[in-house]
Order: C-alpha cells, then structure tokens, then sequence
C-alpha cells in the first residue's frame, strides 16, 4: 500500500512493527530471534534490519531477552493484556448505571498523570471534564492501583438520556466509520503483508472501543464484525507460522 493509495493512513510495516505485531499476537509473548528473523523475511525484511531492531528494542525496554529468547517487556505485556481483552471483552449485563470516577488525589508529577490517564482510558472510561470520568457500568474488569488509588468511584444514574450521553462522551460515528473502513479493507487485501499491517491497524483500533451496551450503540454497530477479521487473519497467520517456518512457541 502507497500513502496515494491509503486513505485509513496505516502505519508503515517496519522491523520493528513486525517483531511488535508478531509477539504481541504470541501466547506466551517470547520467541527466538532466529523466528522473529524468518518472520520478517515473509514480508522482505532482512535478517540484519531485524537484528537491529531487535538490538533497539532490548535498548529501549520494550523486550526483555532471557535464555535465548526475546520476550515482551512489561509495559508491553500490559498492552497485550489490554489487546485480549479487547478482542474478547468481559462484560456484564446492563442495569441503566453509570460508573464515576472522580479524582480525588493531590496533583502528581507530568508522568504520573500520564500513566493515569492512559490507565483510565483502558478501562473505556470518558472524561467528562478534569477529574471527572464516566462510563455505563458494564464491564467486569479490575481497576488497577494507579486508578484506584487516585479516584473516588460511584455508580449513578444521569438524568440525560444515556444514548444521547454516550454519543456526547465518545464519537460514535468516527469509530464506526473507521472500523468499517477496516473490515472493508480486510476483505480487499490481496496479500498477507497487506492484512498484516490491516491487523495491527485494526487491534489499535479495537483498544478504542468504549464497548458500551448494545442498546447504547447506533444500529449496525461494526465491533463484533472486525473481531472477527481479526480472528480470521490471526488463524491464518498462525498458520504460515506454523507450517512454513516451523516456529514453535518459547518451550519449543
């Protein structure tokens, strides 16, 4: 794909992308450099660019490498974690509450504040206005501490109509349209370097779904739909994996 021909502007299929795509999709998230070598290779990527950017990634944090392995680092692992669940949400039925979060703790340092705002937006909360966040309460995931200890939470109930309040914190239409425009490209891709880069594309993009309850969503709602091309690509991947470079998890 050219940028001429690219209206969704995905991002370039690097090295590094590859190697970050291929692990975070890798359960556990470690592999030998030999495979991560042979996988960039599938897309025309040579072993020394791979190295290298196997090199800078170690430098930077992003993977760790024990045993011979390289293997996602924390903040990564978190992010797969966030990935997983995005994919297969865990939610509960809804009662017509709504969660809030109201910050409560002193002002923190700029990266203390930024951990904390990319902790809350994980758990799909929308901020209302500074220090107030709000989301229907119908997921089940925890909050982890850099929230919880920072926020008084209540569950209430708005006297605005929720559809119209969920169409007022989040864009809808926007997210729609994009994942539309995903599912679409998907179904056009011709080659696996294409549906790769769709892929991750489309994972991004499902971290930013608020995954709200059905009756809050406009009709014909595209989530469901680009799970499952997401789902089908990681099968087909797994495959190639599997059968043409006979790369085997961590334990192999």
């Amino acid at each position: 794909m050219t940028n001429e021909d690219d209206p969704l502007r995905l991002r370039p299929l690097t090295a590094r992308s590859v190697i970050l795509s291929t692990l975070l999709g890798t359960h556990p998230p470690r592999l030998r450099a030999g495979h991560l070598v042979r996988v960039g290779g599938l897309f025309g990527i040579s072993e020394g660019t791979v190295r290298v950017a196997l090199s800078r990634m170690v430098a930077a944090g992003d993977l760790g490498q024990p045993e011979g392995f390289y293997e996602l680092g924390e903040r990564l692992r978190l992010r797969q974690a966030r990935q997983d669940e995005s994919r297969s949400p865990s939610t509960r039925l809804w009662d017509g509450t709504w969660e809030v979060a109201i910050v409560t703790a002193e002002r923190r340092p700029a990266a203390e504040r930024a951990a904390f705002r990319e902790a809350v937006t994980a758990l799909r909360l929308a901020e209302v206005r500074e220090g107030v966040w709000m989301r229907p309460d119908n997921l089940t995931g925890e909050r982890p501490p850099v929230v919880a200890g920072r926020c008084t939470f209540l569950r209430a109930v708005p006297e605005e109509d929720p559809a119209s309040l969920a169409g007022s914190l989040w864009d809808l239409p926007g997210w729609a349209g994009r994942a539309r425009a995903l599912r679409n490209a998907f179904d056009a891709a011709a080659t696996v370097a294409d549906r790769f880069t769709l892929a991750a594309a489309a994972l991004r993009h499902l971290l930013a779904d608020p995954l709200l309850p059905a009756e809050l969503l406009p009709g014909d709602w595209p989530g469901d739909d680009l799970r499952h091309r997401y789902d089908l690509f990681e099968a087909e991947f797994e495959g190639i994996v599997r059968d043409h470079l006979e790369i085997t998890p961590a334990g192999g």
